[in-house]
């Protein structure tokens, strides 16, 4: 029998071999996990759906698979051995398929619908894709083609080269037709991709591939920058005295297994700011042209790691002591730097806090992480002379950039919230830090 790519989350098909845990020959059990693969910035184990030695492993590391595609080929499974070692060399087989086993196709462009009008949707009852072999998912994945968008003419909607063709001389088609009707369209097109550049002629280099991580952090923040107009409202607020707090109970946290740290204040302290300004909550149903305003809070927390930045959602701040944040945050940084974080922890957010005060740094501009519509990005405490009352004191001042969304915040709301920020940072009372 086949090892398939599981169902991974709502929203989430596909990924990238991370490590894999085992090799032909070797026998694994039912739920031992086989392969980790690495799906938006959460590493997933994918474990075996029944025991059996193991006698072809069909992926590698960086291999990117979707669901349903076989990773690997038991003997003495669920499936006969003889249907397994049948099945194997097929999906074994080049990327290229030959001649003689693709299907004939036409060589007239074939009729089909238009693909960009929505006509044909894929919906499967089971949750998995489409059926095509890898070899087509493949091909697809290279072309950026969405399977779901192609109608299959084989047994049971299955997906041949002939329907993958079909479907790109209709886009062709399309895209010609479309042409003569929009000639400004040249006028803003996107700009050709970048050139590779030989900087070997200057000097001695040293080429290190981007991780699928870094990759898709690249891509959601070319996906912000692009789409949101930023802009940054910067403040300060006075915290020696939440410091001096911090200093009387760090103990009593400690012995109740949990670590006291300015992040816990500052998330009590954006959510208040949350519940007064709804709108620093949302997220802009740019489609529907409607501002959704969320009841939840739901804070993304930007954690520094050796592979990348990753924001892990601390769920239901609003419902939580500072004791339990304390707790929580713990948990989710030490989940996340493990890369043991899950999909579900990094979905969900409806508004982000980065904190690079424990490395260092003032000020600093954050891109909004969409779709939300704000960030707060905080530097580290600065002590400094400061007038108090008439009289000059040496005060901690932390510096804070909000980054927000143009579309829907206007400037002086920032201005309103990142105030509403500094106040509570400025007056926390006893009460909301005791145990």
């Amino acid at each position: 029998m086949d090892i398939r790519i599981p169902r991974l989350g709502e929203g989430a098909d596909s990924g990238t071999i991370v490590s894999i845990l085992v090799k032909e020959g070797d026998v694994v059990r039912k739920d031992q996990t086989v392969v980790e693969l690495e799906n938006e910035k959460a590493v997933a184990p994918i474990p075996a759906s029944d025991g059996g030695k193991v006698i072809k492993l069909l992926v590698k590391v960086g291999d990117k698979v979707s669901v349903g595609q076989a990773i690997l080929t038991l003997e003495g499974g669920a499936a006969s051995p003889a249907a397994s070692q049948q099945s194997a060399p097929a999906r074994a087989a080049s990327p290229v398929p030959s001649a003689p086993a693709a299907p004939s196709a036409p060589s007239a462009p074939v009729s089909v619908p238009a693909p960009a009008s929505g006509d044909y949707q894929y919906e499967s009852k089971t949750g998995l894709p489409p059926p095509a072999s890898p070899t087509i998912r493949r091909m697809a994945a290279d072309l950026g083609i969405d399977l779901r968008r192609v109608r299959g003419s084989e047994h049971g909607g299955r997906i041949v080269l002939s329907d993958l063709r079909a479907y790109i001389q209709g886009l062709q088609q399309a895209a010609v037709s479309a042409a003569p009707s929009a000639p400004a369209a040249a006028k803003t097109a996107a700009p050709a991709p970048a050139e590779s550049v030989d900087f070997s002629k200057w000097g001695p280099v040293t080429k290190k591939p981007l991780s699928s991580l870094r990759q898709k952090i690249a891509q959601k923040m070319s996906e912000s920058w692009q789409a949101i107009p930023h802009v940054t409202q910067f403040d300060e607020a006075d915290i020696t005295s939440l410091l001096a707090l911090r200093k009387k109970h760090v103990a009593a946290y400690e012995k109740k297994g949990a670590k006291l740290t300015v992040t816990g204040f500052i998330l009590k302290a954006v959510v208040r700011a949350l519940q007064k300004h709804p709108s620093f909550n949302s997220s802009l149903d740019e489609a529907a042209q409607e501002l959704v305003l969320k009841q939840y809070y739901h804070l993304g927390v930007a954690v520094d790691t050796e592979s990348g930045l990753i924001v892990p959602v601390l769920k239901d701040v609003d419902k939580k002591s500072l004791l339990e944040i304390s707790k929580d945050l713990e948990t989710l940084a030490e989940k996340t730097r493990s890369r043991k974080v899950g999909i579900d922890d990094l979905k969900g957010g409806s508004f982000t806090v980065s904190n690079l005060g424990g490395i260092g740094g003032t000020f600093f501009t954050p891109i909004v992480n969409r779709p939300e519509v704000a960030i707060l990005g905080v530097g580290r405490g600065v002590v400094r002379p400061t007038a108090v009352d008439g009289k000059v004191e040496l005060r901690t001042m932390l510096p804070l950039g909000l980054s927000y969304d143009h579309r829907v915040i206007d400037g002086a709301d920032g201005a309103r919230f990142i105030r509403e920020i500094v106040t509570s940072l400025e007056s926390f009372g006893e009460d909301q830090v005791k145990i």
